[in-house]
C-alpha cells in the first residue's frame, strides 16, 4: 500500500487539475465465482488508499473529480472475471441465498401476525427488502465510478460512501465498515446456530417414532460430523454437495405442499389478525426469512451482463418475486392448515408416522445440514485474518485456523442448546441482525452516497429512506424486545 499510495496520490490530482496525462488505471479487484464472493469481506488495500487521497481533496475539487469519472468510467467493463455467471446462473444462486431454514418458519410468522396480516405483510415485506437490495447495488454503482473501482462488496460500500460523503462523517467510515462486518458475523453465526437447532429438532421428530431422547442428545451427537465437515477450507470441494442440498430443498418443499394443501380448513378457524404484542416476532420471522441481502451484491459484480441485473424485468426482481410468493404461500396455507398449533418448522408438524413425512424431515434436515458450511464460511473468512496475523510460521498459522473452526462450530452448537426454542431464535436472529443489514444499513448508506448528488424532486429519496430506516429501527427494538421475552419466559407448544 506505501508503495502505490504516491501513484494513487498522483493520479487522483492530475485528474482534479484537468490534466490530459492519463494516469495509470487502478487495478481492477479479480472477482471470484459467486460462492467464494459470498465470503469476501476483506476490503482491498486499493480502495482504502484511492478513498484516502479522494477524501484529502477538497469539497469543490472532489465533485468535479466525481463528475469527470462519472462521465468514462463504467465498472462493469472493468471486471476482471475468471468465471462470469449467467443470468440464470445468477437467478438460481440469488433463490438459494433467500430459500433457506427461514420459508419453513413463515407458518410461525403468520401465527404471530394473523391470517390477512402476515399475508400483506410478507408481500410489503418483501417489496421493501427488494427495494433495499435495489438501493444498495445504486449506491455500489455509484461509488465504483467515484472511486474508479470495478466492485465493491457491503462493507466496502459501508466504508466507501462515508469516505466520500460529507466531511464531518469521513472520520467514521472505519466504524462503518466494521459494523456492517459485525452485522454480517453476527447474522452467519445466528444462522449457523439456526440450522445445528433445525437438524437435530427434524432427526429427533424422525426417531421420536422409535424412541424419546432429549433434543440436547441429538446436538452432541451432531458436534462431531459437523467440525469435521468444517474443516474444509476449499469451496470448490463443496460446490456438489451445495447442489446436492439445493435438490434435497426442493423435493422437501414439493412434499410439504403436498401435506399442507391436503384438506384445508376454512379460513374462519384462524385468526385474521393476531395481537399488537406478537407482531414483533413476526417481523423477526420474516425479516430472517428474506435473508439474501448479503449476496446481492457479489452475484451482481460476478455477472456476464450485470445491466440485466436491475430494471424491472431484471434478475433481482424475478427472484425476488419468486422467493415472496413462496414465503405467502407456505406461511398462508400452513397456518391456515396447522392453525395455532403451528410450529417453528412446518416440518415438524407434519404426521408424525407417515414414512412420506418421515422422508421430508430427512431430507430437509440433510440438506440444512450440508448448508451449514457455506453458512459458517462467512464468519470464518471474517475473523481467521485476524487469528492468523498473531502466528509466524505457517504451520502454526493453519493450526491456529483449524482450532478457530473447532472453537467457532462449539460455539453455535452451544448456542443451539441453551436456546432449544427453534421460532424464538429465528426471530431474535432476524431481528437483531437481519433487519440491520436488509433494513437500516441501506438507507443510510443512500443518504450518504447521493449527499452531494441530490435527492430528487423535494427530497423524496431522502424522506422514503427515513421511512424506512425508522421501520427497521422500530422492526429492530421492538422485534429484538419480544424476542428476548420469548426466550427468557418461553411457553409450551
Amino acid at each position: 500500500m506505501s508503495e502505490r499510495q504516491p501513484l494513487l496520490l498522483q493520479s487522483d490530482a492530475s485528474d482534479y487539475e484537468g490534466s490530459r496525462i492519463t494516469a495509470p488505471p487502478v487495478r481492477p479487484l479479480r472477482s471470484s465465482p459467486p460462492d467464494s464472493t459470498l465470503v469476501n469481506v476483506q476490503s482491498e488495500d486499493s480502495i482504502a488508499v484511492h478513498a484516502a487521497a479522494t477524501s484529502a481533496d477538497d469539497e469543490q475539487s472532489s465533485q468535479a473529480g466525481e463528475e469527470a469519472g462519472k462521465s468514462v468510467y463504467d465498472p462493469a467493463h472493468h471486471r476482471d472475471l475468471e468465471h462470469p455467471t449467467s443470468n440464470f446462473d445468477t437467478l438460481v444462486h440469488l433463490l438459494k441465498g433467500n430459500i433457506g431454514t427461514g420459508i419453513l418458519a413463515m407458518p410461525d410468522a403468520f401465527k404471530n401476525a394473523g391470517l390477512y396480516v402476515g399475508l400483506f405483510g410478507t408481500l410489503l415485506m418483501g417489496a421493501i427488502c427488494t427495494h433495499c437490495m435495489h438501493m444498495l447495488v445504486a449506491c455500489s454503482h455509484e461509488l465504483c465510478r467515484r472511486l474508479q473501482q470495478p466492485s465493491l462488496n457491503f462493507s466496502e460500500v459501508a466504508y466507501c460512501c462515508f469516505e466520500t460523503g460529507p466531511l464531518s462523517l469521513r472520520r467514521y467510515s472505519n466504524l462503518a465498515r466494521r459494523v456492517v462486518t459485525t452485522f454480517l458475523f453476527i447474522t452467519q453465526i445466528g444462522f449457523c446456530c439456526v440450522y445445528f437447532l433445525f437438524v437435530a429438532l427434524n432427526i429427533k421428530a424422525v426417531l421420536d417414532h422409535y424412541f424419546v431422547w432429549n433434543v440436547l442428545i441429538y446436538l452432541v451427537i451432531m458436534l462431531v460430523p459437523m467440525v469435521l465437515l468444517n474443516l474444509v477450507r476449499n469451496l470448490k470441494y463443496l460446490t456438489p454437495v451445495s447442489l446436492f442440498a439445493s435438490l434435497l430443498t426442493i423435493a422437501g418443499l414439493v412434499i410439504c405442499f403436498t401435506y399442507i394443501l391436503r384438506d384445508l380448513p376454512d379460513v374462519n378457524t384462524v385468526k385474521p389478525v393476531a395481537t399488537w404484542a406478537t407482531l414483533p416476532l413476526y417481523f423477526g420471522t420474516a425479516i430472517y426469512a428474506f435473508e439474501g441481502i448479503g449476496v446481492v451484491l457479489p452475484l451482481e459484480n460476478n455477472m456476464r451482463t450485470p445491466q440485466d441485473f436491475g430494471g424491472s424485468t431484471g434478475v433481482l426482481n424475478t427472484g425476488m418475486v419468486i422467493v415472496a410468493c413462496l414465503y405467502t404461500s407456505v406461511g398462508f396455507f400452513g397456518y391456515l392448515k396447522y392453525g395455532e398449533g403451528v410450529k417453528g418448522s412446518i416440518t415438524l408438524n407434519l404426521p408424525q408416522g407417515d414414512v412420506l413425512s418421515q422422508m421430508v424431515r430427512i431430507c430437509m434436515g440433510l440438506a440444512i445440514f450440508l448448508s451449514y458450511t457455506l453458512q459458517f464460511y462467512v464468519p470464518v473468512n471474517i475473523v481467521e485474518p485476524f487469528v492468523r496475523s498473531h502466528f509466524d510460521t505457517t504451520r502454526l498459522k493453519d493450526l491456529a485456523a483449524t482450532v478457530l473452526r473447532v472453537v467457532l462450530v462449539t460455539f453455535t452448537f452451544m448456542l443451539a442448546a441453551c436456546i432449544p426454542n427453534l421460532g424464538s431464535i429465528i426471530s431474535l436472529v432476524g431481528a437483531v441482525s437481519s433487519s440491520a443489514l436488509a433494513l437500516i444499513a441501506p438507507p443510510i448508506i443512500e443518504i450518504i452516497t447521493f449527499y452531494h448528488v441530490g435527492y430528487g424532486r423535494y427530497n423524496w429519496m431522502l424522506w422514503k429512506d427515513i421511512a424506512i430506516l425508522i421501520f427497521g429501527l422500530c422492526g429492530f427494538v421492538f422485534g429484538t424486545w419480544a424476542s428476548l421475552a420469548q426466550i427468557l419466559t418461553p411457553s409450551t407448544d
